[in-house]
């Protein structure tokens, strides 16, 4: 069950629930509309709301996490992003016991990809320093005892110190982002949306909203929900899609993922 901390999924939820039925709100107006639902008049108390709740940020250059422990799900070679829905397949012994505390607890764990994919038993060191946060949908044991998981990707977070535990677990501090509602986040959003249709060849014209909607396409409603959309659709390593994930200022965000698409441009 989703409590107020969880408003901003929520309004996802809620957007891409009414767009299946053709009815249009924007990021800000969905996030407004959680909150009166919730029993609070805007987005700005349920904002001090949140804020309250939680422990506070670490200051720049502090070494102290400010969360508690969470289970870490290492990637070979994918990036996960946040709204992302995903398929994953966990093979190893100690993912494996991560994967049963989240489902006994909160059903959430921290995906972090590797550095070396070809390392069987990473350690916190081994993993890129930033995550994403994400809640395990449904799981199901295949015959040679791999557990197949849905997950959903939640909010960026920094990966703080281990926590002595039978699996790979850390303490996290959610990072925060910037400039994710500005005139030039819009304007970039229209131009990478753009460039993304013109490079992949593709037409929604013709695709129902609905559609659209499940299979979660790109769209400009929200900045920083189309650069960690069109992110993972690019032809680029991992390297560069972890850079984008690490990259908090939505703008800046959004410049990069124009600047991969022009050079994917040219090099085909």
């Amino acid at each position: 069950m989703r409590d107020f901390r969880d408003a901003k999924a929520m309004a996802h939820s809620l957007r891409e629930a009414l767009k299946a039925k053709s009815v249009s709100l924007t990021h800000s107006e969905s996030l407004e509309l959680v909150a009166r639902t919730l029993g609070l008049p805007d987005w700005n108390h349920l904002a001090a709301r949140i804020e309250s709740s939680l422990p506070p940020l670490m200051p720049a250059g502090a070494t102290n996490p400010v969360t508690a422990g969470i289970p870490i799900v290492p990637m070979r070679d994918l990036v996960v992003f946040p709204q992302m829905v995903a398929p994953i397949f966990v093979g190893r012994e100690k993912t494996r016991r991560a994967i049963e505390r989240a489902l006994a607890t909160d059903r959430r764990v921290l995906v972090v990809t590797q550095r070396r994919s070809a390392d069987d038993d990473p350690q916190l060191d081994a993993l890129y320093p930033v995550g994403v946060t994400a809640a395990v949908i449904n799981r199901v044991v295949l015959t040679d005892g791999t557990l197949k998981l849905a997950i959903s990707g939640l909010e960026r977070a920094a990966v703080g110190k281990p926590v002595a535990d039978e699996f790979l677990a850390a303490e996290i501090a959610p990072i925060e982002e910037s400039n994710g509602q500005t005139d030039k986040a819009v304007l970039l959003s229209r131009l990478v949306l753009d460039a993304y249709r013109m490079f992949a060849n593709v037409d929604y014209s013709h695709v129902p909203p609905q559609l659209q909607a499940r299979l979660h396409l790109p769209d400009i409603g929200d900045p920083s929900l189309l650069a960690d959309t069109v992110a993972p659709l690019l032809p680029v390593s991992i390297e560069q899609r972890q850079q984008l994930l690490e990259t908090s200022d939505v703008t800046a965000r959004l410049e990069a993922i124009l600047d991969l698409i022009k050079a994917a441009q040219k090099a085909a």
